[in-house]
């Protein structure tokens, strides 16, 4: 599994399919899980803030943002192209907003990365769906 790889899983394991990560998985469902550990990060660092836990919000949220960059380093700019440069642009202001989010706990910046995320992983999961069968008609 290359480095880039390896990182994005070190800071994915404290989630539920942790256990998959010492399997060989393929790099849809891996991008999958990374997107959803993310998004489990950032929830909880939402109801820290709305909460009044800034003690336990500061990591969840360092802990999304290296999640983010670590997809944001494994794009592929040459086989991606237009998409991958989009991405890598919504990455980078997902960072952003998130330190801004941190520093000021804003649950309204939490959640408006959260919301790009959910919309990239609808996007990621669709794509990961096989093809429906055509029905043959007689």
């Amino acid at each position: 599994m290359p480095a880039p790889q390896l990182g994005a899983l070190r800071q994915y394991q404290n989630t539920a399919v942790a256990d998959a990560a010492s399997a060989d998985i393929p790099p849809q469902q891996l991008v999958a899980m990374l997107l959803g550990g993310a998004l489990e990060r950032l929830n909880a660092a939402r109801g820290c803030i709305l909460g009044g836990d800034s003690v336990r919000k500061a990591p969840l949220i360092a802990s999304a943002s290296a999640i983010i960059e670590h997809l944001r380093l494994c794009l592929d700019h040459q086989a991606g192209g237009e998409i991958a440069q989009n991405l890598d642009a919504l990455y980078d202001y997902m960072g952003r907003r998130l330190l801004r989010a941190n520093l000021d706990n804003d649950a309204a910046g939490v959640e408006e990365v959260a919301e790009l995320l959910r919309t990239i992983k609808a996007a990621w999961d669709e794509v990961g769906r096989p093809a429906p069968r055509p029905r043959l008609l007689r």
